[in-house]
């Protein structure tokens, strides 16, 4: 993987060193995998284009350099972790709902060399009420597959005005991201021109939809996330 994954990265216009840790984590994800459902993608190289490669792309989106960042909805780290090896002086949160996904990521993290990273299992809708979150990040991230009005709900509360909200989706999402507009808006964002690119060594292209916070978020919003589901903004 690590060959692969250093290419790529080049190709990218990225530094390869990064490729090593980033191998061993592919590692660790798939061993870990064996007795916890962390991904559907089990074939080495995949993992290095798919997953790794993949999030990396997110450095060229938008500037990363000592920024707080919180990744919502991390799953198994993506898009968070892999950003954290890429530039190691962000100061990261990764976010998940599901406990023993960040108890896996709370032991993988230090041993990857990853320093100043938080794992918090909750959930967004929760810790976006809660003033030692909401509004304190720099970047918010995610990769979770949510229509974007529930993405935009779900994140920006957590968006300090001035900062930048990344959703990664595939190539086809114009339709989803013009429904999200007016959400987008009420919440305090505005969308920015998107991201394309296309995984080194694979055909498939991507997009990073790109929101600045440019008010605060009303504080009525995150609602419950029932009413977020049932009735998006």
């Amino acid at each position: 993987m690590q060959e692969l994954i250093e290419a790529g990265l080049r190709e990218m216009g990225l530094p390869a060193a990064p490729g090593a840790a980033l191998a061993r984590y592919g590692q660790l994800l798939l061993e870990q995998n064996q007795v916890m459902n962390l991904t559907a993608i089990t074939e080495p190289t995949a993992v290095a284009q798919l997953h790794m490669l993949d999030c990396a792309a997110l450095l060229n989106a938008a500037d990363f350099t000592q920024k707080t960042v919180l990744d919502v909805g991390t799953g198994a780290g993506f898009p968070g972790l892999v950003l954290k090896l890429c530039q190691p002086d962000i100061r990261l949160t990764l976010l998940d709902s599901l406990d023993k996904r960040i108890q896996w990521l709370a032991q993988t993290a230090p041993a990857l060399g990853a320093e100043n990273v938080v794992c918090v299992h909750g959930r967004a809708e929760d810790l976006a009420l809660q003033s030692a979150y909401r509004e304190q990040y720099d970047i918010v991230t995610s990769r979770a597959v949510a229509d974007l009005r529930v993405l935009a709900e779900l994140c920006l509360p957590f968006l300090r005005v001035g900062g930048v909200f990344l959703a990664m989706k595939g190539r086809d999402s114009s339709p989803e991201v013009n429904r999200a507009d007016r959400a987008i808006s009420l919440l305090g964002g505005r969308l920015q021109t998107a991201y394309t690119y296309e995984i080194p060594g694979t055909d498939v292209t991507h997009k990073i939809i790109r929101v600045e916070k440019v008010r605060s978020t009303p504080e009525r919003y995150p609602r419950r996330f029932a009413k977020i589901k049932k009735n998006p903004l």
